[in-house]
C-alpha cells in the first residue's frame, strides 16, 4: 500500500474509487511514452508498440492475478489500501407493519469471482481497446471514401485502363470478391455502427453508478462490482498483517513443491526469489513510471510552449493626423460641429481618406460635387464615406 486516502469507516471515498479506475490508463501512457522514448535508439521496440495493446494487457493480466490472489485487490486498489470483499445482502423484517432493512454482510472473494474480476479488469478493457482501434479504422475510412472515393474502385479503374486484358480485371475481381475480405468489411462496418451506442451506453452507465456512489446510494461503484457482487472496502491494519502472512505461506508452499535435483531445486527458487521480487517492488516501479511520464510531459510541454509563444512587441504608434489644408474648409473649434455646416452633427459619417467627421447630407453633397475631402482637399468619392454608429 502506497497511498491511502483519510476518511472514516471502511467505505472508500469517491475520489479513491476514481483515483483507483484512473491508475492503469496512467500506467499505460507512461509505459508507452518510456517505449517510445528508447525505440527512437533501438527500433526493434517498435515492434513492442506495434502490439500495444496485447502487451499491456499481458502486463496487467500478470499484474492483476497476483494482486487478486495475494491482496484480494486488484492492482490499483491494492496501492491505495483497499481490498475486494464479496456482498451478501438479506432482508431483514422486524414485523409486517414496518418496513424491511437490507442488512449487507461482507465475505472473501470466492474463486470464481477472482477469475470475473480478471476477465472485468483485463479481458473486457483489451476488448474495448481493441473496438476502438477498429471504430477510428472505419470512421477514417469513410471519410476518405466521402472525399476521394474507394481507394480500390480507383486503382480497379487505373489497372483495367492500363491493360485491357480479361486476366487482370477477372484476378482483381475474384480477389476482391473472396469471403474473408467480405467478412472483415461486415465486422468493421458492424463495429462502426454499433460502436458509438455501445460506448455511449457503457458511459452513460459508469457515470450513473458514479454519481449514485458519490450520493451514497448505492455501495457499488460500477456496474461489473454490481454484477459480481462485490464490495470494495478498505483495509484494515490487521488484514494488512494477515495479508503479509497469507503471502509469506503461499510462496513457502511453493517452495515446497519444487521437485528435482539439488541444483535444479535451487535454479527454480532462484527464479521464483527473482519472479517475487520483481512482482513486489512492480507497484513502486510503476507507479515511478508514472510519476517519470509526468514530469516529463510537463517539462517538455513547458519548453514547447516557451519557443511556440510569440514575441510580444509594443504596439505601433498612431499614424498623425491629416493636416488641413489652406484652401480647405478650417475646423470649427467644437469637435461636436459638423464643418461644412456648423451645426450639430447629424447622421455623422466620416471620410474614409482623412478621418474628418460631417453631416452625411453635407459631405455627401460636397463630395459628390467636387470628388475630395472638405477638409484635407484629398481625392475622395461618394464610396469612401462611412457611416458612424457613435459619435462623440
Amino acid at each position: 500500500m502506497l497511498f491511502q486516502v483519510g476518511g472514516q469507516g471502511t467505505r472508500p471515498t469517491f475520489f479513491e474509487m476514481s483515483a483507483a479506475q484512473q491508475l492503469p490508463s496512467s500506467v499505460r501512457a507512461a509505459l508507452t511514452y518510456s517505449l517510445g522514448v528508447f525505440a527512437l535508439r533501438r527500433p526493434f521496440i517498435h515492434k513492442i508498440l506495434d502490439y500495444e495493446d496485447e502487451f499491456f494487457a499481458l502486463l496487467m493480466l500478470v499484474l492483476e492475478t497476483h494482486s487478486l490472489r495475494t491482496t484480494d485487490a486488484s492492482f490499483s486498489e491494492s496501492l491505495y489500501g483497499l481490498r475486494r470483499r464479496g456482498a451478501k445482502i438479506k432482508l431483514k423484517k422486524s414485523n409486517l407493519l414496518t418496513n424491511s432493512a437490507d442488512e449487507v454482510r461482507h465475505t472473501g472473494l470466492r474463486k470464481r469471482q477472482k477469475v470475473l474480476s480478471v476477465v472485468f479488469l483485463v479481458v473486457l478493457p483489451y476488448l474495448k481497446s481493441k473496438l476502438q482501434s477498429t471504430y477510428n479504422r472505419e470512421r477514417e475510412a469513410n471519410l476518405q471514401a466521402s472525399l476521394w472515393g474507394d481507394s480500390d474502385e480507383r486503382f480497379d479503374g487505373d489497372f483495367i485502363s492500363a491493360d485491357n486484358n480479361s486476366f487482370g480485371s477477372r484476378d482483381v475481381s475474384n480477389i476482391e470478391a473472396s469471403a474473408r475480405d467480405r467478412c472483415i468489411k461486415r465486422v468493421r462496418k458492424i463495429v462502426g455502427a454499433c460502436y458509438p451506442w455501445l460506448h455511449a451506453g457503457n458511459e452513460g452507465l459508469s457515470f450513473a453508478y458514479q454519481l449514485l456512489y458519490l450520493l451514497d446510494a448505492t455501495g457499488f461503484y460500477s456496474l461489473g462490482l454490481h454484477a459480481l457482487g462485490i464490495h470494495v472496502c478498505r483495509a484494515t491494519g490487521q488484514e494488512l498483517m494477515d495479508t503479509s502472512s497469507r503471502i509469506s505461506k503461499i510462496r513457502s508452499r511453493e517452495r515446497e513443491r519444487l521437485r528435482g535435483s539439488p541444483w535444479l531445486k535451487a535454479l527454480q527458487g532462484g527464479l521464483l526469489t527473482c519472479a517475487y521480487a520483481v512482482l513486489d517492488y512492480a507497484q513502486t516501479g510503476l507507479i515511478a513510471a508514472v510519476f517519470f511520464f509526468k514530469m516529463m510531459e510537463w517539462w517538455y510541454q513547458s519548453a514547447e510552449e516557451r519557443m511556440s509563444a510569440p514575441t510580444i512587441y509594443p504596439p505601433p504608434p498612431p499614424p498623425p493626423p491629416p493636416k488641413v489644408a489652406k484652401e480647405g474648409i478650417p475646423l470649427p473649434p467644437d469637435r461636436t460641429l459638423c464643418p461644412l455646416c456648423l451645426q450639430k452633427r447629424a447622421n455623422p459619417s466620416v471620410m474614409a481618406v482623412s478621418g474628418f467627421v460631417f453631416c452625411y447630407t453635407c459631405v455627401f453633397k460636397y463630395t459628390n460635387q467636387y470628388k475630395r475631402c472638405p477638409v484635407t482637399l484629398m481625392p475622395a468619392s461618394v464610396d469612401q464615406i462611412r457611416r458612424l454608429f457613435h459619435d462623440v
